[in-house]
């Protein structure tokens, strides 16, 4: 009998908790949004990711393409950037606001809209107790934020109160419009359990579409190479190594797996080898070459070599914009 894999520190937990173990917000850009109809705000911020949490009343949101969204009391979406969409209390509604990079907001037309519409601490809009009342967290830079588990959304999905129930939201509205030192770190650590909790109720849906790979663990030899391969990247697999553990001839490993999965074994190995490097260098000060041996590179040479060739940047410059 085959001994079980080596425990790593990168892998911790079943499959969809190494998906949802990406979100590390930083001084997130979180506002208590309050409005009257008619309002309107299109969103050209280009963030990686935002939830919007409805509290009061309900909102459109429209993407540029797609299908739009109808918000009520009690529904959270989840935007995936860069795209643009549109949030409004009624589809015909035209903004009145355009929510830049940042967070900066302007009228449409491109003037300045400093204070005009600061209702207090982190809130906004009209007046504080308006018929609609939305929470906003918005991730402001792509290193916060998983490339596995950006790839495995949709542009734009929700919940609503039948499939789930949120117990953050009476501790969002009170915390988000606190102004104490550390509240940014609080919030902070509240918009990364808010996406968690969301995620982990969507991908627990009967009729979820989840990543090929994720979908492909329940088959009985596909699935003991992805946990193979998940639980020890560190080590020197191969398409024979790994077919052994399998239980079966190379060529039905590689032809099995690529139908299930979407690209061949190795192809599969060195996305999910630099995906946890990617990591690493965001969330550790782990030197390049450490990690190059945590995840299964001989040297920091050939780590930045596949790093480069496959993001288009250096590990270097990777952790420099992360930080």
């Amino acid at each position: 009998m085959d001994a079980p894999p080596r425990s790593n520190p990168l892998t911790r937990g079943d499959p969809l908790t190494g998906l949802l173990e990406g979100p590390r917000a930083r001084g997130a850009f979180m506002i208590r949004a309050c409005f009257d109809p008619p309002w309107g705000v299109r969103v050209e911020d280009r963030a990686p990711l935002t939830v919007m949490l409805m509290v009061r009343g309900d909102a459109w949101v429209m993407p540029d393409r797609g299908d739009r969204l109808h918000l009520r009391a009690g529904d959270v979406a989840i935007a995936r950037g860069p795209d643009p969409y549109t949030c409004a209390d009624d589809p015909g509604t035209v903004p009145q606001a355009l929510i830049l990079p940042g967070g900066e907001c302007s009228y449409p037309d491109g003037r300045s809209l400093p204070g005009t519409m600061d209702l207090g601490v982190r809130t906004w809009g009209d007046r504080a107790d308006g018929e609609m009342v939305m929470l906003i967290g918005t991730y402001l830079w792509q290193g916060e934020i998983s490339g596995r588990l950006l790839d495995a959304l949709p542009p734009l999905l929700s919940l609503g109160p039948d499939v789930w129930e949120c117990p953050l939201t009476p501790l969002l509205m009170e915390e988000i419009v606190r102004d104490e030192p550390g509240q940014e770190v609080v919030l902070d650590r509240l918009l990364d359990l808010l996406v968690i909790a969301t995620l982990r109720a969507w991908f627990a849906r009967p009729e979820a579409s989840t990543p090929a790979w994720y979908s492909a663990l329940a088959d009985p030899v596909v699935g003991r190479v992805l946990r193979l391969i998940q639980d020890d990247p560190s080590h020197p697999w191969t398409v024979v190594t790994l077919a052994a553990k399998a239980g079966v001839s190379r060529a039905a490993l590689a032809r099995r797996f690529t139908e299930l999965v979407g690209e061949p074994v190795m192809t599969y190995l060195t996305g999910w080898r630099l995906a946890l490097a990617a990591d690493r260098l965001r969330d550790s000060g782990d030197t390049l070459e450490a990690i190059a041996r945590q995840v299964g590179y001989g040297s920091a040479f050939a780590l930045s070599s596949a790093f480069k060739r496959v993001y288009g940047i250096s590990p270097q410059e990777h952790r420099s914009r992360a930080a």
